[in-house]
C-alpha cells in the first residue's frame, strides 16, 4: 500500500485547480530552491570552505593569560533585620476583626 501512480495524478490535478497552470513553475521553482537552500544550510555546518578555515584567527601559542585577580566580598546587612521570617516558625493564626 502505497502512492501509486493514479494518487499522484489526482494529486496533480487538484493543485493545478486550486493554483491555476500560470502559478505552477512558480511554486516549483520556490519548492526546489528552498529545498536547496535547506540543504546546503544542512551540510554547510559540517563542512567549512577552505576560505574560511583561513579567515578564522588561530589561538596564540605564547604566554599563557593572566588569572584574575580574585575579588573583595563585602557583605551587606539586611534592609530590616525582621524582613525575612524564620522558616522553621509557626504561622501565625489569621486576625478577625471583631
Amino acid at each position: 500500500m502505497g502512492i501509486g501512480l493514479p494518487e499522484i495524478a489526482i494529486v496533480l490535478v487538484i493543485f493545478l485547480v486550486i493554483f491555476g497552470a500560470k502559478k505552477l513553475p512558480e511554486l516549483g521553482k520556490g519548492l526546489g530552491s528552498g529545498m536547496r537552500e535547506f540543504k546546503e544550510g544542512i551540510s554547510g555546518d559540517d563542512a567549512k570552505s577552505p576560505q574560511q578555515i583561513a579567515s578564522t584567527p588561530s589561538s596564540p601559542t605564547g604566554a599563557p593569560a593572566q588569572p584574575a585577580s580574585p575579588v573583595a566580598r563585602v557583605e551587606t546587612p539586611d534592609a530590616a533585620p525582621g524582613a525575612h521570617p524564620d522558616p522553621d516558625a509557626p504561622a501565625a493564626a489569621p486576625r478577625t476583626e471583631e
